[in-house]
């Protein structure tokens, strides 16, 4: 087992006392005055936050930065997966992301790779793109014009929704960041495992705070939807992400994701302070 020590600055709303475990009121409850003047996963040190957290779980290190180079297939059907975010070639957000830095750079090293992304959208193959894609997509990595064109397809396809979203439903920062690691795993479509359905079946068991529901009671239910819909999958069978982690803040009641923050994934244990 590793354990990962980083250290963050985050603005909450007081003082924590350990563990991840705000000092004073009671977990879970807080008026809705309280939870909109709380600082949202938006806020440049919660984002950075999000950023260590999702990394944590992709790719096994608080170090999000450096995985702009990161691609390999990891065998669960959707290709390539590569980038700060996940960014798969089996589905669409791959070739979304080189077809934005081609409108912006024209004739770079993945501009060639088009065709072939277009063709294996929806499916696992890597037809057109061996055996060089992997290796051009890291010399891609060093140019700032593609770092920016990831932060840009992460913030409009991944993070600004789910942070919208959470603040229509009312939740705090921790809830925003729930919604913004179920996008990242799930997508925004329509089928049974995707961000909208697992919503939905929360929706069906517990209120939102936007409707007078209690907070980390509906964070509860929607973990659980969400932990159904990643037993749906091999690949994501491991729920650890969810269960010895995004769990372990809203049970703490650490709703605003203030630091220090202790949590494990896929068996190795990380700390923010």
């Amino acid at each position: 087992m590793t354990l990962i020590t980083v250290s963050a600055t985050a603005y909450g709303t007081g003082a924590s006392s350990g563990g991840g475990q705000p000092a004073g009121g009671s977990a879970g409850q807080r008026s809705g005055a309280q939870a909109r003047a709380a600082a949202g996963l938006d806020d440049p040190a919660k984002k950075d936050i999000a950023m260590k957290l999702v990394s944590s779980a992709e790719n096994s290190s608080l170090d999000w930065k450096a995985q702009y180079t990161y691609i390999e297939d990891i065998g669960d059907r959707r290709g390539y997966t590569a980038g700060i975010i996940g960014f798969c070639s089996g589905t669409g957000d791959m070739l979304e992301l080189v077809e934005r830095y081609t409108r912006r750079k024209p004739g770079n090293v993945l501009a060639r790779y088009l065709p072939a992304l277009r063709q294996v959208d929806g499916t696992d193959s890597h037809a057109g793109l061996d055996p060089h894609f992997p290796g051009d997509w890291v010399k891609a990595a060093r140019d700032p014009e593609f770092r920016k064109a990831q932060n840009h397809e992460r913030d409009r396809v991944y993070f600004d929704p789910a942070v919208s979203r959470g603040k229509s439903d009312g939740v705090g920062a921790l809830g925003q960041f729930i919604y913004y690691d179920a996008l990242v795993m799930h997508g925004g479509g329509t089928d049974p495992t995707s961000f909208g359905a697992i919503r939905t079946k929360a929706l069906a068991k517990a209120r939102p705070p936007a409707r007078g529901g209690d907070e980390r009671t509906y964070l509860n239910a929607f973990l659980d939807a969400r932990v159904w819909a990643m037993k749906q999958e091999t690949a994501h069978s491991d729920t650890s992400r969810v269960d010895t982690a995004q769990r372990v803040f809203v049970r703490n009641g650490n709703l605003d994701l203030t630091t220090p923050l202790d949590w494990k994934v896929y068996g190795d244990s990380f700390h923010l302070d």
